[in-house]
């Protein structure tokens, strides 16, 4: 193994924190919509721009054949993907 070099050292942070956002950030905003059965004080734009961006990068993924990609990406737009359905079934609840 070469040794370390920053940019290895950026780039494993980075898919560190990446799916940190993505299998505990996320999904603990799930749980908490889901509990309060509100969705008050999330931002709709910001999750539909998210949803979008990991969209892109996912098919983005599929065409480079990036596995990497695919499934990281992929993970982000299931989850943001779940806020946005929650927005759409609590909105209008209060």
């Amino acid at each position: 193994m070469d040794g370390l070099t920053i940019a290895s050292v950026i780039g494993f942070l980075t898919t560190t924190v990446a799916i940190f956002v993505k299998v505990i950030g996320l999904p603990d905003q799930i749980k908490k919509i889901y509990k309060r059965k509100s969705t008050e004080g999330i931002s709709t734009i910001f999750f539909l721009l998210a949803f979008v961006s990991y969209f892109l990068w996912t098919i983005h993924g599929i065409y480079q054949k990036d596995n990497v990609l695919i499934i990281g990406q992929g993970a982000g737009m299931i989850t943001t993907g779940i806020i946005l359905g929650q927005i759409l079934i609590y909105r209008n609840r209060n």
